[in-house]
């Protein structure tokens, strides 16, 4: 069985988890009728990914931090074993050994390049903590690496303006509001400093109507105002994606579209920009500090966590290299219990649907159907994963020639009732 062929054969084994999230053991997954998404294949997205922008992110994290010599000689050592090396397990020692060893048994030993691109991200990260101490007992103990990028963008200002913009929405009508909130926190996805680590600064040429689908009307359906709904929002990257997805929470809140907000973040450093309880609070501070519309909502923000209308919560899960319908007991039966989930971004949008070549004309519907209640899928594009689409609109991509799927330059709003 050749490399690539054997690796897609033990990809098709899905691990489950329990209800502590831990997995379980493979299974064999349910009949699927697209090929898991590796990254072997050179010149592929998903061979970027692991050849240039791991390579050039740790580099970065190196930079960033006066880390001393075992912090060195393990970057280096990871950067060799992502090039040219084969997947290891973590040490003994790390607190989540066991789960990893479930989840990667089939793939030790292995190239990067032949394991399922969801796993081999989702891993790399979790050893580039480990190469850093994150875990560990010494001085850089919870340390995010990401921090110094997180922060840097924050306090840029293209934030100020972003800001001040908003007071020229204060008046505008509710409704009109409300699309314009929607489509800034859709394309605040382009803010992942993951993805600018190999494309340079947010994409160009993008449009604010450039979305391959808006099925919009349908989510305020679900959230018609005055409803007592409670809303899922798994958030996405930190900065500036988290502040507008913050501001449209403000909106849901102030317009009675929902009375309860769950914002679900990240437990610990992943996916260098994704967003973590402490860049929530960040987030509130600097909408507080700002002047105007801004400032206001961030007191109403503040307020309305004092008040229980607005809770972060941050499930192991939401680190693991599994896709949603692997979800644990607990994490199900809280969006069973949400009038709507919304899901941000790409990474989640990947883990909802499947990390596979589907068709890009296979229903949304289809693909999300064993998720337990509504949900809706915030993204920009920058994977090369894809369902949902018209087939005039997808011919009408396929003919303009450019890399829509990964250049961050198309959105799309997707729900399921």
């Amino acid at each position: 069985m050749s490399g690539e062929r054997e690796a897609r054969t033990m990809a098709q084994k899905t691990p489950h988890t329990t209800d502590d999230g831990v997995g379980s053991g493979p299974r064999p997954a349910p009949e699927q009728s697209a090929q898991v998404i590796l990254s072997n294949e050179p010149g592929s997205f998903a061979w970027g990914v692991l050849a240039n922008r791991h390579p050039a992110l740790i580099q970065q994290v190196r930079d960033a931090f006066p880390y001393g010599p075992r912090q060195h000689e393990a970057l280096d050592a990871l950067l060799e074993q992502n090039n040219n090396g084969v997947i290891e397990p973590l040490a003994p020692s790390e607190p989540d050994h066991e789960q990893w060893s479930v989840w990667g048994r089939e793939l030790f030993g292995r190239s990067w390049f032949d394991a399922p691109f969801l796993w081999a991200e989702s891993y790399f990260y979790r050893r580039l903590l480990d190469a850093i101490g994150y875990f560990g007992t010494g001085p850089w103990r919870g340390v995010d690496p990401f921090a110094p990028f997180k922060r840097a963008e924050l306090r840029g200002t293209a934030v100020d303006e972003e800001l001040r913009a908003l007071d020229a929405l204060a008046d505008v009508p509710a409704d009109e509001r409300a699309t314009a909130l929607l489509r800034a926190s859709v394309w605040g996805n382009r803010a992942d400093l993951g993805f600018r680590v190999t494309e340079g600064d947010t994409a160009p040429g993008a449009a604010a109507d450039d979305l391959v689908a808006d099925d919009s009307p349908l989510l305020w359906r679900l959230l018609p105002a005055g409803a007592d709904a409670t809303v899922a929002v798994v958030a996405d990257n930190a900065g500036r994606e988290l502040i507008p997805d913050l501001i449209l929470i403000d909106h849901l809140l102030l317009h009675r579209h929902a009375d309860r907000i769950v914002l679900h973040v990240k437990p610990y450093p992943y996916y260098v920009s994704d967003a973590m309880t402490a860049d929530v609070v960040d987030c509130l501070r600097r909408l507080m500090e700002a002047p105007g519309e801004a400032g206001r909502i961030g007191s109403r923000l503040w307020d309305a966590m004092a008040t229980g209308h607005l809770e972060v919560r941050a499930h192991p899960f939401f680190c693991a290299p599994l896709p949603y319908e692997e979800m644990p007991t607990d994490l199900r039966a809280e969006f069973a219990a949400a009038t709507v989930t919304i899901l941000k971004g790409d990474l989640n949008y990947r883990r909802l649907v499947g990390d596979r070549t589907w068709d890009a004309t296979t229903p949304f519907a289809d693909r999300t159907a064993y998720f337990p209640g509504a949900v809706t899928a915030l993204r920009t594009l920058k994977s090369d994963v894809m369902v949902g689409l018209e087939q005039k609109t997808l011919d009408a991509l396929e003919r303009s020639g450019a890399a829509w799927r990964t250049s961050g330059t198309h959105a799309l709003i997707q729900v399921r009732g």
